[in-house]
């Protein structure tokens, strides 16, 4: 296959999805060089019309690069696609009513040397390549053959660039999703905005230490009673780090049942245990460059906390059911409103483990200690239906927000 000419473009096509049309016509090129024509085509195949995406050679005008037609008006090209095989036109081809794909584009005489070739990858039809040429005569075997190789590869390529675009689809659907998630719950903006309106001293404080850590890759531990705002903390130190434009991916550990905790924060492979009809990443593979929240970090089963042990210390982890080592690159950060010094005390805690994660804790002091932040912080949650929908605005009446410090 090295010998064959032109293989270098091909080679590039089938690598470089990305600049399709540009390589299209490459390919084209390189096919001219061994097959002689005067046009040389390629055509997508799309709800049953087929349409120009490259042509090269000295009749390739705008007429025939915007060129498009029923796939039903062509029974040659119907039947290379059936066959999965060129098929070099002869005389009678012309003289019948195969129709000819250029019919009214191009004047071509009677009898004119043309070939088919199809395009097809597994049981998909993606279109076909055509080559003519002004002069009449039938392409020679040689020539057909080697039209059906470069023809192969050409198809690999157009089903490796339609995955890499279903690909590179499902990847923004899941930014805009993974976005819309952390706006519902807050947004990174939203946890900015209001850890750092706070007029409390000792708020102040933390949010200078969170700032100064949030540009370091240590772990952090969250600590402070159920409400707060432990998540929001975690959300402004992911924004204010240089992995924010990579994910946030959170995982609460009292929430998951002890069995599939593993499960969660590693992945799995398919049969690795009843039910697991499919591999599934965990949450540290997504959170691959980004920051990995671990909420209630404190109910963690043991067992698994030696797990997280490991990727802490070698960044690198098996996901259940696999022998296969992944590594990725993932900040933690960890929460809780557990005392995990009592915890590690009682046996409940691995001890490695606290030390790991309490690289840098940061405590958060309850809102009944900084009554003076509770103004602000309902102000924002009253202004959040005007921003989202345009209700409100609503004020806060001195009776209300006296009743709320209180």
């Amino acid at each position: 296959m090295s010998d064959v000419p032109g293989i270098g473009a091909l080679a590039a096509l089938v690598t470089r999805p990305e600049a399709s049309a540009e390589l299209f016509a490459g390919a084209l090129h390189a096919l001219r060089a061994v097959v002689p024509c005067d046009l040389a085509a390629i055509w997508r195949l799309r709800d049953g019309r087929l349409d120009v995406v490259a042509a090269v050679g000295p009749l390739a005008d705008r007429a025939v690069a915007g060129h498009s037609l029923p796939l039903d008006r062509t029974p040659t090209i119907r039947r290379a696609l059936e066959r999965r095989r060129p098929i070099p036109l002869e005389a009678h081809h012309h003289d019948s009513d195969e129709g000819d794909p250029f019919d009214g584009i191009l004047d071509l005489p009677p009898g004119h040397s043309c070939m088919v070739v199809p395009l097809f990858a597994a049981d998909r039809s993606l279109g076909v390549i055509t080559l003519d040429r002004a002069t009449c005569g039938v392409y020679p075997d040689e020539a057909v053959e080697l039209a059906g190789t470069y023809g192969h590869l050409v198809a690999l390529a157009m089903a490796f660039a339609d995955q890499a675009a279903r690909l590179e689809r499902y990847r923004q659907a899941l930014v805009e999703q993974n976005r819309l998630l952390v706006e519902e719950a807050g947004g990174a903006h939203v946890a900015c905005r209001r850890l750092e309106a706070s007029v409390d001293p000792a708020m102040r404080a933390l949010v200078r230490q969170a700032r100064q850590v949030a540009q370091a890759d240590l772990p952090v531990l969250i600590q402070g009673e159920t409400g707060t705002g432990k998540e929001v903390l975690a959300q402004a130190l992911h924004a204010w780090s240089p992995r924010a434009d990579h994910p946030f991916v959170k995982l609460n550990c009292s929430a998951i049942p002890e069995n599939l905790v593993e499960s969660e924060l590693f992945g799995h492979v398919r049969g690795a245990f009843s039910g697991a009809d499919r591999a599934r990443p965990g949450r540290f593979l997504t959170a691959d460059g980004g920051t990995l929240l671990l909420d209630e970090v404190g109910d963690m089963p043991l067992d698994s906390q030696a797990r997280l042990l490991r990727v802490l210390q070698e960044g690198a982890f098996e996901p259940v059911g696999s022998d296969r080592t992944v590594t990725v690159d993932v900040r933690v950060i960890a929460a809780t409103h557990v005392d995990l010094e009592a915890a590690v005390a009682a046996g409940r805690f691995r001890e490695d483990l606290y030390y790991r994660l309490a690289v840098f804790p940061l405590t958060l002091p309850p809102l009944r200690q900084r009554a003076s932040d509770v103004a602000a912080i309902a102000r924002d949650f009253l202004d959040g239906p005007a921003r989202r929908g345009g209700r409100g605005p609503w004020e806060l009446s001195p009776a209300a927000q006296a009743a709320l410090e209180a």
